[in-house]
């Protein structure tokens, strides 16, 4: 008997209704077999190491192990937020989240809303399979090449401005604090932009084209059929993703500044996370950086929820 049965015949109870919802998994146990590897995963992985959070408010010392370790209540917050180089790392990742946001984000809604007007396939896919590939490089192969480009000496890049624009000075991209943090909008844009397409393609992919064609019989341009048609088909994707990125605004890419960064441009480069490897696993501190990183969590969580309720308020679009 499925759920809906189960609650015309015995009504809308709480019991009905968890009654209802086991018919419905047992219905379809294939899927629920399919998806309980996901649910071990996130246990394993994701929930069990929570009870490592203990640390963040003991003095934990290894030789007495997490639960053996003297509670110190608060002591590890208060360290960290009167520590400079912690409220230069919290500036540091709202400044390159925050730009990275900004500049990040909409790059590859106009990607794919371009690609959706090229008509020559051919070009089209290339076009597609070159900006999709630098998404499956980590960021160490690509920290050596960015390396090797734009160094200072005998870079392309420096060669290129020598040369072609005639800018004499060599500039110091990974090295200088007047360059660095665009150095990692820009990488971060290139690799991600082609990736992040995807999912806009699919969604312009799914709307029904009689709407362009009646739109079309109508005398509506190309650009119109796109600012009527096709961005408005974008908002409820748009909108999830928005939240989704500003619920890792205080990541802003842990691999990408530690494999581009130095001791040179700590003062616009360090991030928490590499504030928190330096400690923790560098100073071997680690309550102080658990601290951090519960901080850090906890504000993530609160831009999340509260992204989501905003824009459920302003489009009636949200995660929940």
């Amino acid at each position: 008997m499925t759920g809906q049965n189960l609650h015309r015949r015995y009504g809308s109870n709480r019991f009905t209704r968890r009654l209802g919802s086991f018919a419905g998994y047992k219905k379809h146990l294939a899927l629920t077999l399919m998806f309980l590897p996901v649910v071990v995963y996130f246990i394993v992985f994701k929930y069990v190491p929570m009870s490592g959070i203990v640390i963040a408010f003991k003095n934990y010392k290894i030789s007495q192990g997490i639960f053996g370790s003297a509670w110190c209540g608060l002591d590890n917050f208060t360290r960290a937020f009167a520590t400079p180089t912690f409220i230069r790392s919290v500036r540091n990742t709202l400044t390159i989240s925050g730009l990275k946001l900004l500049f990040g984000f909409p790059a590859p809604i106009i990607l794919a809303l371009m690609l959706n007007e090229v008509t020559h396939v051919r070009f089209k896919k290339t076009v597609q399979t070159v900006s999709y590939l630098p998404h499956f490089l980590s960021w160490v192969v690509l920290a050596g090449m960015f390396q090797q480009l734009l160094s200072p000496n005998n870079g392309a890049v420096n060669a290129i401005l020598r040369d072609v624009f005639g800018v004499k000075e060599s500039l110091y991209f990974l090295g200088d604090n007047k360059y660095f943090r665009g150095t990692l909008i820009v990488t971060d844009i290139w690799k991600n932009v082609g990736w992040s397409s995807i999912l806009y393609l699919a969604t312009i992919t799914g709307i029904d084209p009689a709407l362009y064609e009646a739109a079309t019989v109508d005398g509506a341009t190309r650009w119109q059929c796109t600012r009527y048609i096709t961005i408005p088909s974008l908002v409820s994707t748009i909108v999830v993703m928005l939240i989704l990125n500003v619920g890792s605004v205080m990541d802003a890419g842990f691999d990408q500044v530690l494999n581009l960064y130095n001791s040179a441009v700590y003062q616009t480069g360090d991030i928490i996370d590499t504030y928190v490897y330096r400690y923790g696993l560098g100073d071997m501190k680690y309550s102080l950086a658990t601290a951090v990183g519960l901080f850090k969590n906890v504000i993530a969580f609160v831009l999340v929820v509260g992204t989501n309720l905003i824009a459920r308020r302003i489009s009636g679009e949200g995660i929940w």
